[in-house]
């Protein structure tokens, strides 16, 4: 039986392929799960210093599998999207609070929660085939996967709700020009090796101090000033603490390059 979820790893790199191709990734029960409990391991994981998030075939991921919802429905539950705490909302919690770069390679649609999965990364890397679809309110729902939070720090306010109440696709030029892709490469077999050199670059530098910028964007962005202060003076703490800032300052005093080991 095959994995609903393909995990890789390679010099520090952690790939993980959503693997439904031919359901365009839709996420199932399985996939959910898949996800939900592989993310928080590889953010305690030390040999994993960078994440690349992707979908097999010609689709990032279509979001909810509505063949599978159409069931819940008809089943009579009192709670249909019971999914959204049991399984998107811990997802969204450790990828956006993941102490390492996630980098994802969105070939092809990325819609629904399929979209907010991608906007959970922090860079995003398309091709000519790749489109965003807020596509909650076509299906009479509201979003989710965190899209209320990540989509109005990328594009506006204003913008967040057209995307979310018109849900019209968005191309890939349109993305990249939005601040939805950080880049857009040439063709669609470029999108996955582009952003596996991306996340291979990260993670060959400061990881400690990219999980710390990571922390203190967030709480920046926010909150009042006076905590983005304490945010930066309790990371500046723990990365002036690091072998790396010790290593890299000595190296740029005596104009070498430095190599950063990841603590």
């Amino acid at each position: 039986m095959t994995s609903p979820l393909l995990v890789e790893h390679a010099d520090g790199v952690t790939t993980l392929t959503m693997n439904r191709p031919e359901s365009l990734n839709s996420l199932d029960v399985a996939l959910k799960v898949a996800l939900r409990d592989t993310v928080p391991a590889l953010a305690a994981d030390p040999s994993v210093r960078a994440i690349v998030l992707t979908g097999a075939g010609r689709a990032f991921c279509v979001g909810q599998d509505l063949r599978e919802h159409v069931a819940q429905l008809e089943s009579g539950s009192d709670a249909p999207l019971s999914t959204v705490e049991e399984h998107y909302n811990p997802l969204v919690e450790a990828l956006a609070t993941m102490p390492k770069p996630v980098v994802a390679a969105v070939r092809g649609v990325a819609a629904g929660a399929g979209a907010s999965l991608a906007l959970l990364a922090d860079f995003r890397v398309g091709g000519p085939s790749t489109s965003f679809l807020m596509a909650f309110a076509k299906v009479g729902l509201a979003g989710d996967s965190g899209v209320s939070w990540t989509l109005p720090r990328l594009v506006g306010h204003a913008k967040a709700t057209e995307l979310l109440m018109l849900a019209e696709p968005v191309s890939a030029e349109e993305a990249s020009r939005l601040g939805l892709l950080t880049r857009l490469v040439d063709t669609d077999d470029e999108v996955l090796p582009a952003a596996q050199a991306l996340a291979s670059r990260l993670a060959a530098g400061p990881t400690v101090a990219y999980g710390a910028i990571k922390l203190e964007l967030a709480v920046g962005s926010s909150g009042p000033l006076v905590a983005a202060l304490a945010g930066e003076a309790e990371a500046q703490r723990l990365c002036g603490l690091t072998e790396d800032h010790r290593a890299s300052t000595a190296a740029f005093v005596a104009k070498e390059k430095p190599t950063f080991l990841g603590h």
